[in-house]
C-alpha cells in the first residue's frame, strides 16, 4: 500500500514519521540502482511541470533530473514572474489550473507563503511545494533527513545545530519540524533578530523535543553531531542596512571545525555566501555537496510515490 499516491506535498507536517521513512528508504533503493547503472523507466509517459517564480538551481534541476532518471518528461517555467503569464497578472491558482492540464504532477516555488496551498486547491494533479517564501521547503527537509541518516547512520540520538537565518529560513523551519519525529536534541544558533520563530520553538517543546537557543556558535559546535548552516538571506530583508549589519554573523571555518566535536558533520542547503569558508571544503566533515547530490534520489522517490509507480 502506498499512502502517498496522488497526494500533495505542501508541508513537512503533511507527512507522518512512517511516510517520511518510506521516502528515505525508497530514495536509498534508487541511489543504489543509480550507482549500479540501472535504467529506470517507472515514469515513462508521465510529465512533470516545474513552475518556479523564484530563482533556483539545485531544487529545480534535481527535480528535473529525478524525472528524467525515472524515464519521464519535463516541461518547465523558470523565472516565472518574468517569463510566464504571471507578468500579465495571472494568479497562482489560474496558472496551476491550466498547467494541470499539461502535466501529471506540478512542482512549484513561489515567494509568497501559502502559494503552494493556493496552487494545490486549484489543480487536479499532485502539487509539490518547492518553497513558498519564508514558509516551508518540505522536499529539502526530506533530503536533509536522508543526508543526516546517510552520514551518521541514524537519526535517533543525535544533537543537531541549526545556524544562521532561522527567522526567514524555510529550510530550517521544515527540518526542525521533521526532526521532531525522532529522539533528537536541537540547538538553534542565531542573532536575536533572526531567531527561530517562537511558535515553531514552542511547538517543538510541546512535542517533547529538547531545544536550546544560543548566539554562541563555537560552543554549539563542541556539542553537536551535525551543524546545519544557512546563509543570511538578502532577499528576505526589506531594509538593506539590516541585512548588511547581520551578514557574516557566523562563519564556519577550518579552525572552528577542528575545535568542534570530533566527527561533526557540516551541512548547508546552498547556495552559500561567506558563512562556510572554502578551507572547510576538503574536510571529510563537509557534507554539503553530497547533500545537494542527494536531492536526486530523494526527489525520485517522491515523484515515484506521489505518482504511484512504486509500492
Amino acid at each position: 500500500m502506498n499512502p502517498l499516491a496522488g497526494r500533495d506535498i505542501l508541508s513537512i507536517t503533511d507527512l507522518t514519521k512512517e511516510e517520511m521513512e518510506q521516502v528515505l528508504d525508497q530514495a536509498a533503493r534508487f541511489a543504489q540502482a543509480l550507482a549500479q547503472g540501472q535504467r529506470l523507466d517507472l515514469l515513462s509517459g508521465r510529465i512533470l511541470a516545474t513552475l518556479f517564480y523564484e530563482p533556483s538551481t539545485r531544487t529545480r534541476l534535481s527535480f528535473e533530473s529525478a524525472m528524467h532518471r525515472l524515464g519521464g518528461a519535463v516541461i518547465s517555467v523558470a523565472q516565472g514572474r518574468l517569463s510566464s503569464s504571471a507578468a500579465k497578472g495571472e494568479t497562482v491558482a489560474d496558472a496551476a489550473r491550466v498547467v494541470a492540464g499539461y502535466a501529471d504532477v506540478i512542482v512549484q516555488r513561489h515567494p509568497a507563503i501559502g502559494s503552494a496551498q493556493e496552487a494545490a486547491d486549484a489543480a487536479d494533479v499532485p502539487v509539490i511545494n518547492a518553497g513558498d517564501g519564508a514558509g516551508e521547503h518540505p522536499t529539502q527537509a526530506l533530503l536533509d533527513l536522508y543526508t543526516i541518516r546517510r552520514e551518521k547512520g541514524r537519526l535517533d540520538g543525535l544533537h543537531v545545530g541549526l545556524v544562521g537565518d532561522l527567522k526567514y529560513g524555510r529550510t530550517v523551519h521544515s527540518l526542525a519540524r521533521a526532526l521532531a519525529h525522532w529522539s533528537v536534541t536541537m540547538t538553534f544558533v542565531a542573532p536575536p533578530s533572526l531567531a527561530m520563530p517562537a511558535e515553531i520553538t514552542a511547538a517543538l517543546r510541546e512535542q517533547g523535543c529538547t531545544v536550546h537557543e544560543t548566539t554562541d556558535l563555537r560552543a554549539a559546535a563542541q556539542v553537536c553531531d551535525v551543524l546545519y548552516v544557512t546563509r543570511i538571506q538578502k532577499e528576505r530583508f526589506a531594509d538593506p542596512d539590516e541585512y548588511r549589519a547581520l551578514r557574516g554573523s557566523y562563519v564556519v571555518d577550518r579552525a572552528l571545525v577542528e575545535a568542534a566535536k570530533p566527527g561533526i558533520t557540516i551541512m548547508h542547503p546552498l547556495p552559500r555566501v561567506d558563512e562556510i569558508a572554502r578551507d572547510v571544503d576538503p574536510l571529510p566533515n563537509a557534507a554539503y555537496f553530497r547533500q545537494a547530490h542527494n536531492g536526486v534520489p530523494v526527489r525520485m522517490a517522491l515523484l515515484a510515490l506521489v505518482l504511484d509507480a512504486v509500492s
